[in-house]
C-alpha cells in the first residue's frame, strides 16, 4: 500500500485581470506526516520562477469545504457551486486560487482511506522523533 497520495488539480489564479488563468497544482499527502497536506505550484506558474509549496493541515482543507476557515498564512472557504478558494498569504503578497471542490473532496477521501480522520496519531513514530531530538543533547 502506498504511503503517499499525489493528485494534480487545476487551479484558477484570481488576479486583477478579468480572465483567471488556469495553473497546474498538485495536492500531496504523506502518511508519515498524517496531519498535513501540501499544495505545490510548479516553477512556470509562479512569479519567482521556482516551485512553491505550501503545507497546511488536512483538517483546515476539509473544514474549508463548508465554511471560511483559517486565520494564518493559509485560508480556505467555499465559493459558489463546486469551487473552493484557497488564499496563500506571504510577505511578498497574497495568492488566491479557485479549485473545484469535487477535486478536493476526492483528494480528501483518498487521504481518509489511507489514514482515517481521528487516527492520524497512530502513524506517528514518537520514539524515533524523540530519539532524533535527543541525539545531539548529550
Amino acid at each position: 500500500m502506498s504511503i503517499v497520495i499525489e493528485q494534480p488539480v487545476e487551479a484558477r489564479l484570481v488576479a486583477a485581470a478579468p480572465r483567471m488563468p488556469s495553473i497546474p497544482a498538485t495536492l500531496h499527502y504523506d502518511r508519515r506526516d498524517p496531519f498535513a497536506v501540501r499544495m505545490t505550484f510548479p516553477a512556470p506558474a509562479t512569479l519567482e520562477g521556482v516551485e512553491v509549496c505550501w503545507t497546511f493541515s488536512r483538517e483546515l482543507l476539509a473544514a474549508g469545504q463548508k465554511s471560511a476557515e483559517g486565520h494564518g498564512d493559509v485560508r480556505v472557504r467555499p465559493y459558489g457551486y463546486d469551487r473552493t478558494v484557497l488564499e496563500f498569504h506571504a510577505p511578498e503578497g497574497t495568492a488566491v486560487v479557485h479549485v473545484r471542490s469535487s477535486e478536493i473532496r476526492r483528494f480528501l477521501e483518498a487521504t481518509s482511506d489511507l489514514v482515517p480522520v481521528g487516527l492520524e496519531h497512530l502513524q506517528l513514530d514518537l520514539d524515533h522523533g524523540l530519539a532524533e531530538l535527543m541525539r545531539d543533547a548529550c
